[in-house]
């Protein structure tokens, strides 16, 4: 692939490049794919009424370049390396060949039940190959494939399924979890009593046991693949076409249904996933994150698949049945490029460091970590004790709605530093802004990260509501999409994001990021995680209140001097919490996520407004939570 940095002055060169002609930069990259019709003009843009068009007029099929293409140049070689939630079931191996002829398959039962060009369809399953077959098939025929997380409750997946008026549901009998099995047809069978629009529901059989089965509704997976052909020619999509639904929670009101398209995404996906991670032919890579994420579709199967790479997916959880199971994944595949999330990070760094010492975990090339910024000693432990010092952590940061990596060391290209996410990538042009839309120049900056140039990966509208879109995240910066997220550029221009602009609290005048104390808190020796949020206080205007998972190994007594002299050491005085609440958990979103909206309510004395907390990873800890907030 064409404009892939090898080395950190390369890197400024291309950037530069990237810059001054963009046009020019991602039409070179885009011609590494196969495109039934070339494009008219590469980018059409207005940022005002938020119309953007990447490649306009070209004609292509994703997954023609996802597979096909692979099939002619590497048939055999293993596309989707599945590793099952108990270590004793044998590992699945789908090469590439495989892999096409299953999606093929796939496509043909979809079209076989009339689901066409445009249509939504909803997959609600566990990580299994057959959810990633059912993805690229969706988009082969040209539908709309919308997954949502299989820990999501009937509630969530009915409202998805009315949102984005899906006609079909892909779903499973159950998922593993660990030690524990959850019924999901039983819940999808609760949210479709809402849902009169689905006429049909393909149900695969991973847990085996007994199930209902709705007449004239239902159709069981092994059964409808066996009728159909195995040869099926990809539906041509124009560029701008949509290629996936993803809901993502807002702070307000119901989930936002961002919608991606098949050419610009296609192209960004690719790119990012190369040169981030500084990918080779022979590399075995492994996203630990779930597909019901767009970490999943991004970077476990649009990503790597484009680029023609092996992906492991990974249906177990980290602890089980051991706090040594990824080590275990990692030195049973030779796995080559590891990328998980600093919650998990966090939460197997409680655990002996021998689990992981005691494995071979020579092969690592590169470690990353997604989803929230990593805390400084928990990048150290990843750094000393997985990658054993010889393994650069690119520290990536992105969202949903960008589609792919934004800013982010480069794998062996960029020079790294503790919870800093570095540099923009190649084609990104970021702004730091102040509060009234002033663009900060230079370095040593604060402010408000915003982007001002389009990107092919960004998400286009939210479906149904492309006002909304606009009112989110365009109207806060004229001529900007604004992130959300707060940021630092040091003396080296580095960024270090600082938080979601309203996880910045305001102490004295002063605006303190929740995600820098936390950091500080995060490196006491006895700390295990840490919640930062900020709570009406009478002289300051908000206080500083915060939530402590410790080890137990601390004097209670000594335990709130201890907190607040370490902050005071680490930042100043003024960023010392006034409550402290040591806790046994955090809630958490499905994708590892705290969720602070419940943390600021309850740190605000408002626990009979806590809202829906049923979608939570751990519900039961809220409860735990208000008492030891009332004892506080």
């Amino acid at each position: 692939m064409k404009n892939i940095a090898k080395s950190f002055s390369q890197y400024n060169s291309i950037y530069t490049d990237s810059i001054r002609n963009p046009e020019k930069f991602w039409a070179e990259i885009a011609e590494d794919f196969h495109w039934h019709t070339p494009w008219d003009k590469v980018l059409e843009y207005d940022f005002d009424k938020v119309d953007i068009k990447w490649f306009q007029g070209a004609k292509l099929n994703i997954t023609e370049n996802c597979l096909d293409r692979h099939v002619f140049t590497q048939p055999d070689k293993t596309a989707i390396l599945w590793e099952p939630n108990e270590p004793g079931e044998s590992e699945v191996r789908i090469s590439y060949k495989e892999l096409h002829e299953q999606v093929c398959i796939f496509s043909n039962v979809l079209l076989k039940h009339g689901i066409k060009k445009g249509d939504r369809v909803i997959l609600y399953m566990p990580m299994v190959p057959e959810l990633a077959v059912a993805v690229l098939a969706c988009a082969r025929v040209g539908a709309v494939h919308s997954v949502v997380f299989a820990g999501f409750s009937a509630a969530s997946l009915s409202g998805r399924i009315n949102d984005c008026k899906a006609k079909m549901l892909i779903t499973a009998d159950g998922v593993y979890r660990g030690a524990k099995k959850v019924n999901l047809k039983k819940i999808a069978d609760e949210a479709l009593e809402d849902c009169p629009q689905i006429k049909k529901v393909i149900v695969y059989r991973r847990l085996r046991d007994d199930m209902n089965l709705v007449e004239g509704r239902d159709l069981l997976w092994h059964q409808e693949i066996e009728s159909v052909p195995k040869e099926n020619k990809a539906a041509v999509m124009d560029a701008e076409d949509p290629l996936f639904i993803l809901y993502t929670s807002g702070s307000t009101g119901k989930p936002k249904g961002l919608q991606h398209t098949c050419g610009g995404y296609m192209v960004y996906t690719a790119y990012t996933f190369q040169q981030t991670f500084g990918y080779k032919d022979d590399d075995v890579y492994w996203c630990t994150a779930d597909i019901g994420w767009i970490t999943g579709h991004s970077y476990i199967v649009y990503g790597p698949l484009l680029s023609g790479a092996t992906t492991l997916m990974f249906e177990g959880i980290p602890t089980f049945p051991d706090a040594g199971r990824f080590w275990d994944v990692v030195e049973k595949h030779k796995v080559t490029l590891f990328y998980t999330a600093p919650t998990a990070i966090r939460s197997l760094m409680a655990s002996p460091d021998s689990l992981a010492t005691d494995r071979d975990l020579s092969s690592l090339r590169v470690l990353g970590t997604v989803g929230e910024p990593i805390n400084e000693e928990a990048w150290h432990w990843y750094d000393k004790v997985i990658g054993k010092g010889k393994c650069p952590i690119v520290d990536t940061y992105w969202q949903t709605e960008t589609g792919g990596f934004m800013i982010s060391p480069l794998a062996h290209v960029t020079p790294t530093k503790p919870t800093f996410a570095t540099l923009p990538l190649p084609g990104i042009q970021p702004a730091v802004l102040t509060a009234d839309g002033k663009e900060l120049l230079g370095n040593n900056i604060e402010g408000a990260l915003c982007v001002k140039f389009p990107w092919p990966g960004m998400a286009r509208t939210i479906f149904g509501d492309h006002q909304r879109f606009i009112n989110t995240y365009f109207s806060a910066f004229k001529g900007h999409y604004f992130t959300g997220d707060g940021c630092k550029k040091d003396d080296d221009g580095y960024y270090r994001i600082t938080g979601r602009m309203d996880d910045v609290i305001i102490v004295s005048g002063h605006n303190l990021g929740t995600a820098e104390i936390e950091d500080a808190i995060n490196m006491h020796p006895n700390v295990i995680e840490s919640a930062v949020v900020g709570f009406p206080h009478d002289i300051k205007g908000s206080g500083i209140m915060t939530y402590v998972i410790t080890d137990n190994k601390m004097d209670s007594s000594s335990f709130e001097k201890e907190i607040r002299d370490w902050v005071s050491k680490e930042i100043g005085p003024i960023a010392k919490p006034d409550r402290i609440v040591a806790v046994g958990g955090l809630p958490k979103t499905r994708s590892g996520k705290i969720m602070r909206r419940i943390l600021r309510k309850l740190a605000a004395g408002e626990s009979d407004s806590l809202g829906d907390v049923s979608t939570l990873l751990n519900p039961e800890c809220v409860e735990e939570l208000k008492g030891a907030v009332l004892k506080s």
